[in-house]
């Protein structure tokens, strides 16, 4: 049996995160870890708050709470949603944590010891109307690259090119907005990526399976300009890990921090600790270190593309440069940008549905269904209320959800509510039964290579190879004439709905288990044998009758909902 390790990209503690960022990098990865584990898999699937930096420090100051007060209220609020969309995390854990910051002093003095660490004095931006450093995000201007208007001080969001903040055109703080900016002289350490560029182009061109996202970013910013830099990891803020080498004072480190961008990562290996320690496992070091067993581990992440770089280069290089037995990820599935509506969705603008909100609406299922069927994998993809309404009025209603209220109010009403006995197969069954296995192989391989959206359209095809052969046999006619052969139809049927619920589990939990619920089983095992598969249920099974999986959107609701969100909005913070 193979061990697999999955973590999703961490999500920033500051506000209720939106339908983007969620098939970004956390509902895909919730969608192969359960997939994995029906398969019979062993999986740890983690992820955590990303707690530290200026957006915690600010977002804190606008709630009027302590920092620390806050982030351990927006855990619980991040947590409380993910459960709401099913997420099936193993451990939720907090970049905050004791473990973590243990860890990233850890990690900072090997590093150190490798040689692989500098103190460089440098100038950096002051706002002398904020009266602190802005860290790079929180500075904003023109791209010198490409021009877009509204980059960062760490990277152009338009053209991912990294930036140094005193790169920018026309600089402005976007804590306030001022532009009476100083550069003023303080000091921090560097982590000495470009030392480590040739292992890292080594290792990345050994990639040969990963996404041609992922890679083309990741070269993109080994071999740019001047090439792989150095990055600061330290920063002049308050709130963060403190800057140790190990357990040992760092001298002129006094009162700085570690850069968000250095611990955050580091929560991976973290939130595994946090893991053991919360009693829900054992010997995190199994999946974590390969001289303790984790060389059979396939590690995976899942993120938008803004985290590429970091995850291919920069927690990379930490890896390395320990020079200790840390596990590499094996596979990285990058995403590119949901957009919302003619326009993009955006944390710090506000703008789009969010995840608190969406729940409000609709139960998860109609979400995940969408947006995992609409994944943005090769391009952009794009929310629109119209779109969203037709997929899941024509997939999930009229397609899966009318199947199952068909079959089982029909055999209801003619035979009671236990699987019908008599009739014997015939060429259409035969036919069902090869179409049907060539599907479930084919939503298989895409399953197994992390094509999301392969994989939904394969579903689709296999709940549509139902209606067609209900529609096809018309047991409700064929009744009339033949009743033994109505009822085959309907036992066949009912199985299908078990098959159904099955390979459905992934994408859309809470239907998948109202359906085992209704055919009165624990047989959740997967249809292997596709013909086997089709008499689970055996005749004289009872079932019950479900009230619909789905329900239709109406053009009211749709027009509402699209008014409701249209344009900007606040930040959503605590709900």
């Amino acid at each position: 049996m193979a061990r697999h390790l999955i973590t999703s990209a961490i999500p920033y503690i500051n506000g209720i995160k939106h339908l983007g960022n969620l098939v970004g990098s956390q509902l895909p990865a919730d969608l192969y870890a359960r997939y994995l584990r029906q398969r019979g898999q062993e999986v740890l699937f983690l992820c955590a708050t990303d707690e530290h930096g200026t957006p915690a420090e600010l977002a804190a100051a606008k709630a009027g709470k302590p920092v620390a007060e806050y982030c351990a209220e927006m855990h619980d609020v991040q947590a409380r949603i993910a459960d709401g969309f099913r997420l099936s995390f193993d451990h939720f854990g907090r970049s905050s944590s004791l473990q973590n910051h243990k860890l990233t002093q850890a990690f900072a003095g090997r590093l150190a010891d490798q040689g692989l660490i500098r103190e460089v004095t440098e100038e950096q931006v002051y706002s002398v109307a904020d009266g602190r450093f802005l860290p790079d995000r929180y500075i904003e201007g023109t791209c010198p690259n490409c021009g877009f208007e509204s980059a960062r001080g760490d990277q152009c969001d338009n053209c991912t090119k990294q930036l140094d903040p005193t790169d920018l055109i026309n600089p402005h703080s976007t804590i306030s907005g001022a532009t009476e900016l100083e550069v003023r002289k303080t000091k921090h350490l560097y982590l000495c990526q470009s030392r480590l560029k040739d292992e890292l182009a080594a290792w990345i061109d050994s990639k040969t399976d990963w996404p041609i996202l992922t890679t083309s970013i990741a070269k993109k910013w080994l071999n740019d300009g001047d090439g792989l830099q150095d990055r600061g990891i330290t920063r002049d803020l308050d709130w963060g890990i403190p800057v140790r080498r190990g357990d040992q004072d760092w001298p002129g480190m006094e009162g700085k921090v570690f850069y968000v961008w250095f611990d955050a990562p580091i929560e991976y290996i973290a939130c595994a600790q946090e893991w053991e320690d919360a009693g829900k496992g054992t010997d995190w070091e199994r999946w974590w270190r390969t001289d303790k067993g984790a060389d059979d581990v396939r590690y995976t992440q899942f993120m938008g593309k803004d985290n590429v770089p970091f995850h291919t280069l920069s927690f990379p290089a930490t890896i390395m440069g320990t020079g200790e037995p840390w596990k590499l990820v094996d596979y990285i599935k990058s995403f590119n940008y949901l957009n919302y509506d003619g326009g993009q969705f955006s944390t710090s603008r506000g703008r789009g549905v969010f995840m608190d909100q969406a729940l409000e609406i609709l139960p998860p299922d109609y979400w995940r269904w969408w947006l995992l069927s609409h994944a943005p994998e090769t391009s952009d993809a794009e929310f629109t209320w119209e779109a969203f309404q037709q997929d899941v009025n024509k997939d999930l209603a009229d397609v899966l959800g009318n199947f199952v209220s068909r079959i089982t109010k029909f055999c209801r009403s003619k035979f009671g509510e236990t699987v019908p006995t008599g009739g014997a197969t015939g060429p259409a069954e035969e036919q069902l039964i090869t179409d049907l296995t060539t599907r479930i192989r084919a939503y298989e391989r895409h399953m197994d290579a992390i094509e999301v959206r392969k994989a939904a359209a394969e579903l689709r095809a296999i709940w549509v190879l139902g209606n067609e052969y209900l529609q096809a046999g018309a047991p409700w006619t064929t009744f009339k004439t033949d009743p033994e052969t109505a009822a085959m139809q309907v036992r066949l049927g009912l199985n299908l709905i078990r098959i159904y619920a099955v390979l459905s589990a992934p994408f859309i939990p809470d239907a998948s288990g109202t359906m085992i619920a209704a055919m009165q089983t624990d047989d959740n095992s997967w249809p292997v044998d596709v013909a086997a598969a089709l008499t689970a249920l055996p005749a004289g099974h009872a079932f019950a009758v479900p009230e619909n999986l789905f329900r239709k959107i109406t053009d009211e609701e749709r027009a509402e909902w699209s008014e409701r969100f249209a344009g900007v909005r606040e930040q959503r913070q605590l709900s």
